[in-house]
């Protein structure tokens, strides 16, 4: 049965506090304004009889008489095949000018999936983008952050993935988008034909702090239903540190004792419970999580980052408009590198990168005015190439072409025997019309 109170006792920011009996953590309300309208409301702390509760909308409007009645449920978001080219607040409501989303209601902030029903992940989600497939492949079910600075493209990288991913559903979650990055989205999925396969669910800047909270679990609630049914999903998430300021925000107005830099000592928690949804369902589909973090003042140790970093499994470091093959790192890469893909990419992919890090030095002694040899100017031959073929972002090369062109790229600066890569693996894959021009 369905309670209801008529007094607010207090407001700070999007809280508000009722005197109520038998409310539960994380159950919805609805707050009824003296003007008609109503707005809903989750419960997020109980001390005895006083329930705080944060709104969903801004508090302005609400007075102390209004009504607040209890729902005996907890935020669902709505799920069914009419949810894909669709575009949702943070509250699951359509900002997309369509109607309301009919289906299936789905509770989110759930557990994580059963681990009964996981399997070791086996399968490479493609991107087309060579620094990811070749250097720090991909795979499905993997959770893996994007760790970038304001300005950096790392919106831009994520619709590139959104185009280019072999998987079924693209579900992106956006936080704290400004209108221009929300409009990009907009405007990408429908110039590449992605939208069909893509929901979004869209927290604006200047939407209220607690929509940002739900905006994850209700992308996660949607992707999970989806890999039930066999789908292979990704979501994309950006931007996790706004998500967690978000957090941060509502901690402090709620008088919580602040731990590193002012986070709540939960930040850990609150970020593994949503990367942890990433899974690969034994007979069913899987769920992969990229999420961008970005990092204030290029700082790896700031809270968000360094947290993010014990519970993901590799980053992707974008840097200078670029992903940094240095600070980059796929930990579940060799679970498909040389099994699902070829055999020589493993080997290829280690030479190209030792190679380009010996670029660096012969670039440094360049600089400081150093006689080169003729093995600096290979390298600086290679490092040029390199960049132009596998670092830029605009590049959009299939695994197999990026490997060819690897090859490619080590016989037009080398001989075999300078690449350090096995004799049986050069006999196989070496370039023959360039092996004969050296």
């Amino acid at each position: 049965m369905k309670k209801v109170y008529d007094r607010i006792n207090d407001m700070r920011g999007n809280l508000i506090t009722v005197t109520a009996e038998g409310a539960k953590l994380g159950e919805l309300a609805q707050v009824d304004l003296s003007d008609g309208r109503s707005i809903l409301a989750s419960v997020l702390r109980i001390d005895g009889d006083e329930v705080t509760l944060q709104v969903f909308e801004n508090t302005r409007g609400i007075s102390t008489a209004d009504k607040v009645t209890f729902l005996t449920r907890e935020m669902q978001a709505t799920f069914g095949d009419a949810l894909l080219g669709r575009r949702l607040s943070g509250s699951g409501k359509p900002i997309d000018s369509g109607p309301p989303v009919t289906g299936e209601n789905v509770a989110i902030g759930g557990p994580s999936f059963n681990p009964v029903r996981r399997i070791i992940p086996r399968d490479v989600v493609r991107t087309n983008i060579p620094m990811i497939d070749v250097f720090n492949t991909l795979v499905k079910s993997q959770k893996i952050p994007i760790f970038s600075v304001a300005g950096e493209p790392y919106n831009p990288l994520l619709m590139r993935i959104a185009n280019q991913t072999d998987c079924d559903v693209v579900v992106i979650g956006g936080m704290g988008l400004t209108f221009s990055d929300y409009q990009g989205f907009i405007d990408n999925a429908e110039r590449h034909g992605s939208m069909n396969k893509t929901v979004m669910f869209i927290h604006r800047a200047t939407d209220p702090a607690v929509e940002c909270l739900l905006v994850p679990d209700m992308a996660l609630a949607c992707a999970e239903k989806f890999a039930v049914q066999g789908k292979s999903v990704l979501v994309l998430l950006t931007d996790m540190t706004a998500f967690s300021d978000a957090i941060k925000e509502i901690s402090i107005t709620m008088d919580q004792v602040p731990s590193n830099r002012g986070y709540p000592g939960s930040l850990y928690s609150d970020l593994a419970s949503r990367y942890e949804k990433a899974v690969d369902i034994d007979g069913a589909g899987s769920i992969t999580i990229i999420g961008v973090t970005t990092m204030p003042g290029d700082d790896v140790t700031h809270p968000v980052p360094d947290n993010t970093g014990y519970i993901t499994e590799g980053q992707y470091y974008l840097h200078g408009g670029r992903i940094d093959p240095f600070g980059s790192l796929s930990r579940l890469k060799q679970l498909v590198i040389g099994e699902v893909t070829r055999e020589d990419h493993s080997d290829l992919a280690n030479a190209m990168i030792r190679l380009y890090a010996e670029s660096k030095k012969s670039a440094e002694r360049q600089s400081m005015g150093f006689k080169l040899s003729k093995w600096d100017e290979k390298l600086l031959t290679y490092s040029k190439l390199f960049e132009a073929r596998m670092m830029d972002l605009e590049v959009n090369l299939p695994l197999d072409k990026a490997l060819d062109i690897g090859w490619q790229t080590l016989a037009e600066c080398f001989t075999p025997n300078e690449v350090g890569i096995k004799q049986k693996i050069v006999d196989k894959f070496w370039p023959e019309e360039i092996l004969v021009a050296n």
